[in-house]
């Protein structure tokens, strides 16, 4: 059976990006750098927007929970006393024959079985629906009258247990060409200063949340928070993933948003499940559906080195449910690492039990990036409007890079000239964009696309009653109001509140919530 996938395809999703000037192909003049991405106009609002939601929620609205922006470049020992020096790795495989090297546990093999069992041929790919057709196609290709094999259990590259040998690349389909799997640690390796020695030696950081750890007494001592508190930061990270892809969904150069949660020990798993539950709630007030996030609870041979309890949030992407962010039970590893490496006590006096402590660790982190992505997909939708099909991206208005349009009806220098003034007192408050290309029809559609929640339609009679026509992008209804009221009613209805037309005397007010 088919995988369960979005609604949205990536391709379609990247060539909207593209054409409107969400996200575009880094050094594209070059040829461009695989894996690397480039936030346009309206990306970057979109981003932006997404990193101030996220803010907003987790530190400004909680005085629990403080702020923090940390180096990229940090003490060498910093990685040595986290691990990542040793544990920070994936098994990588390389295909002899056309040079292609991924991630052994990304890449699938089937063995196709005889009637005795035995395998008589294998498959791989690097999805198994892929995988899947791939067995299809083999058992159409054999002689007529000869039995098509039995399919065995699909197994990743790193459990082949030898097989290797055997097993065609999922690349190019030739056999016999794997290496077998090694380690490779996803770092990036740089040197500080003008000589390059093994004293020089630096690494760009492949997570935030170590800064924060190195920080912890420095945040302490300065805002005397109680436990339990939090520290939190958003920042640049960077992992040479041997395998990327999927458009931003796996890159080597993203940005993370971390919350360091420190609990008094044996009562982490109680802040564990509400951590949970927040992450899950910030995604579905932003306008992710619920039916397309669901948790997935790593086994024992899933966990981290330093993690006691790991949840990851899962989404529907267009390629399948993978992982959107996880939250993580550190335990008291980190603090007790930094610590030991560096001779610095980093603990917690427990007034109450007039003792030392050093607190566990509950660790909600998000990739902006992927989240980026998420709400894209979900936004995206196609509908039928004046009998052609309209793509829509139905973004919450917090998120919208633009909450407004002033669409003058025509290019009239008194026309226009009142438009902009209306455009200029609104970007005071709110981000809006004028457009005067093109039909008012095509321009509606152009705003429909990249999401913004209301157009401003400024034609002869505005100049005249001084009103203006406000059309809902999602509705497409338009009604009447009083160029006084407009920042007033657009701000109300980006809140979420309503507005009621009464004859004949235009927009009368009225506090009332959408359902």
């Amino acid at each position: 059976m088919a995988e369960e996938k979005a609604k949205v395809d990536m391709e379609t999703l990247v060539s909207l990006c593209r054409r409107r000037g969400f996200i575009f192909q880094s050094s594209e003049i070059y040829g461009g750098l695989s894996s690397c991405w480039d936030y346009g106009p309206l990306g970057v609002e979109l981003k932006r927007n997404v990193k101030e939601a996220w803010w907003r929620t987790f530190i400004r609205e909680r005085d629990d929970v403080v702020g923090l922006d940390t180096s990229i470049l940090m003490h060498p020992r910093t990685w040595e006393a986290s691990g990542h020096l040793v544990n920070f790795t994936d098994p990588l495989v390389e295909c002899k024959s056309c040079n292609q090297r991924f991630r052994a546990d990304q890449a699938w093999a089937m063995a196709l079985n005889d009637a005795a069992g035995k395998a008589q041929h294998y498959v791989s790919a690097f999805d198994r629906d892929e995988l899947a057709r791939k067995a299809e196609d083999y058992a159409k290709k054999l002689p007529k009258g000869q039995p098509a094999p039995g399919s065995g259990t699909p197994f990743d590259l790193q459990h082949a247990a030898g097989e290797l040998g055997k097993i065609p690349c999922p690349a190019c389909d030739v056999a016999g060409k794997l290496t077998e799997p090694r380690q490779f640690n996803l770092m990036f390796k740089t040197f500080m200063g003008p000589v390059e020695e093994d004293a020089a030696v630096v690494y760009l950081r492949p997570e935030t949340c170590q800064g924060i750890f190195v920080n912890f007494e420095n945040v302490l001592n300065t805002t005397r928070k109680r436990l339990p508190f939090g520290i939190a930061q958003i920042g640049k990270s960077f992992r040479n993933e041997i395998t990327t892809g999927n458009f931003i969904f796996r890159v080597r150069e993203f940005e993370q948003m971390e919350l360091e949660y420190f609990v008094k020990p044996g009562t982490d798993e109680k802040w564990f499940d509400y951590w949970v539950e927040q992450c899950l709630n910030w995604y579905t007030s932003l306008g992710v559906k619920r039916e397309h996030l669901r948790l997935h609870e790593h086994g024992k041979e899933e966990l981290s080195h330093y993690s006691s309890r790991t949840v990851d949030i899962h989404f529907l992407w267009p390629m399948g449910w993978d992982e959107l962010m996880g939250i993580a039970n550190r335990g008291d590893f980190d603090l007790t690492q930094q610590s030991k490496f560096s001779g610095k006590e980093l603990s917690y006096f427990d007034e109450e039990t007039k003792e030392h402590i050093v607190p566990f660790v509950i660790e909600p982190s998000a990739g902006l990036d992927r989240a980026v992505l998420a709400f894209l997909c979900d936004a995206y939708d196609e509908d039928t409007a004046e009998g052609e099909k309209r793509v829509v991206l139905r973004f919450h208005p917090t998120l919208a890079p633009y909450k407004a349009a002033v669409l003058p009806l025509s290019r009239k220098e008194n026309l226009a000239a009142f438009a902009k003034d209306i455009h200029s007192e609104l970007r005071k408050h709110l981000a809006v964009i004028y457009d005067d290309t093109q039909s008012i029809g095509r321009r509606y559609r152009r705003q429909d696309e990249i999401g913004t929640p209301f157009s401003v339609t400024v034609d002869f009679q505005s100049l005249e009653d001084k009103m203006v026509t406000i059309r809902d992008r999602d509705s497409m209804n338009q009604i009447r109001v009083p160029v006084a009221e407009l920042q007033k009613t657009l701000a109300a209805k980006l809140a979420g509140e309503g507005f009621l037309v009464l004859p004949p005397g235009g927009v009368v007010w009225k506090v009332e919530k959408e359902t």
